[in-house]
């Protein structure tokens, strides 16, 4: 029988713990030393929202691969941007157009990357960089909705300190004064007008009998109205209106008369020979008067004894006695 020496058996073991601590340090790192050929991949982002190496690359939530190395992007153009390189070991086929989606695997706040594959572009081959993106989970949507909420209550907070140290400002102990006595000068006023109301109650009570004749009165008045109205009504007003009608007829028939002429009114207030001879018959007749006035014995003769009148000479002379 062959004899094993310490030194032989030493060995052997310090060559398999190297190689299960080779293997568990590629492990955590993601890769699988035992595994057979995988294909390698890159995504950018620019926040991975706690990505780690060794966490799960899924198609369909189908663990196919995991997440080999996370580091910064070498060009100065993208700076800050992180790379991450991951294996799919399984047989998978996809397009170059798939997307790399960082998703939450747990509400425990794991993250892992999802393949959301695309059949329609080219294939994809080992070492092509896919789009990345970030899928929201129910953390950061209500982060990202109280973001905005929250500026907005920083803002309308800093706007109500500002008024309040504004009012502060005004509200001096002689702005308060004058407020104090404002609310009494108020208190005052309402009380007046409470004692106003009162009083008026009181008028009301006291005259309510007078008040009430005077609604009679109005009343009565009111009944006297529409018996008058009923009256109007009742008469016929449609005959009265005809009277009154043929009546303006009448009036217009003279008056048109008078204007054409026709009658002796038509002929006097038109024909300027009737007028002609009225103001010559006026002044014979002024001569006339004026003639009897100066000479009455031409006109009256008047003898008490009965003797024969003397003849009228028109020269004056005294006639001879016969």
């Amino acid at each position: 029988m062959i004899k094993i020496n310490r030194e032989f058996k030493t060995g052997i073991v310090v060559i398999v713990v190297v190689a299960v601590f080779i293997w568990g340090f590629n492990y955590l790192k993601g890769h699988n030393i035992f595994d057979g050929n995988s294909d390698t991949y890159y995504t950018r982002y620019q926040n991975v929202q706690g990505l780690s190496t060794s966490s799960a690359v899924t198609v369909n939530g189908f663990a196919i691969g995991k997440v080999i190395d996370i580091s910064f992007d070498p060009d100065p153009e993208r700076r800050g941007d992180l790379i991450v390189k991951f294996s799919i070991e399984k047989k998978f086929d996809f397009g170059k157009e798939s997307i790399a989606k960082v998703y939450s695997a747990s509400l425990m706040g794991g993250k892992s990357l999802a393949i959301v594959p695309s059949y329609d572009s080219e294939p994809a081959v080992s070492g092509d960089f896919l789009k990345g993106e970030i899928e929201s989970d129910i953390f950061s949507s209500v982060g990202e909705k109280l973001n905005p909420l929250q500026s907005k209550l920083e803002s309308v907070i800093t706007s109500a300190d500002s008024l309040l140290v504004n009012v502060n400002h005004v509200l001096d102990k002689e702005t308060q004064g004058h407020i104090k006595n404002s609310i009494a000068s108020l208190d005052g006023a309402m009380r007046n007008l409470e004692r106003m109301i009162l009083n008026s109650e009181m008028m009301v009570i006291e005259n309510r009998k007078t008040l009430n004749n005077s609604m009679k009165n109005v009343e009565n008045v009111s009944q006297n109205f529409s018996a008058i109205s009923d009256t109007l009504a009742n008469a016929n007003l449609g005959e009265l209106m005809a009277k009154i009608d043929s009546t303006m007829a009448n009036l217009e028939a003279i008056t048109t008369t008078i204007n054409n002429g026709d009658g002796t009114i038509g002929k006097f207030v038109n024909d300027p020979a009737v007028y002609d001879n009225l103001e010559k018959a006026t002044g014979e007749l002024g001569e006339l008067l004026e003639d009897l006035k100066l000479n009455p014995k031409r006109y009256v003769h008047f003898s008490m004894f009965g003797k024969k009148q003397k003849e009228y000479v028109e020269n004056d002379s005294i006639p001879a006695e016969k």
